[in-house]
């Protein structure tokens, strides 16, 4: 099962970087601004459950389309980039296995334990 997610998630990254493909924004945004999401973890300095909520928040798919999806029919292409920069980002930490959070523990996630087979 893990394979067949793992699969999954590289399909969306690489759609995120089809719809990054069409904006007139410069190759170098996309790398530039993907890692950027990840601020939110800045919440863990305060206690587990801002931080779960915060990363949950940053890393959630269906707000990242929303805010994509508001972007393009206002024709605010930044607003387009954060959703894409957003979904693309949530994808690829789910390929590498960092999923949502449970408040309990930074490496519980809804995928499991981050570091266990």
């Amino acid at each position: 099962m893990k394979s067949l997610i793992k699969i999954e998630e590289l399909a969306m990254f690489l759609f995120a970087g089809f719809l990054f493909w069409t904006t007139d924004f410069a190759w170098w945004w996309f790398p530039a601004l993907l890692l950027l999401p990840d601020i939110s973890m800045v919440g863990y300095a305060i206690n587990n459950k801002t931080g779960a909520y915060l990363y949950n928040i940053a890393h959630h798919k269906g707000l990242a389309l929303m805010v994509y999806i508001v972007g393009y029919f206002l024709g605010f292409a930044t607003i387009e980039l954060i959703g894409i920069i957003l979904f693309a980002h949530s994808s690829m930490d789910r390929l590498f296995g960092y999923g949502l959070k449970y408040i309990d523990s930074f490496k519980n996630t809804h995928l499991g334990k981050i570091g266990e087979v």
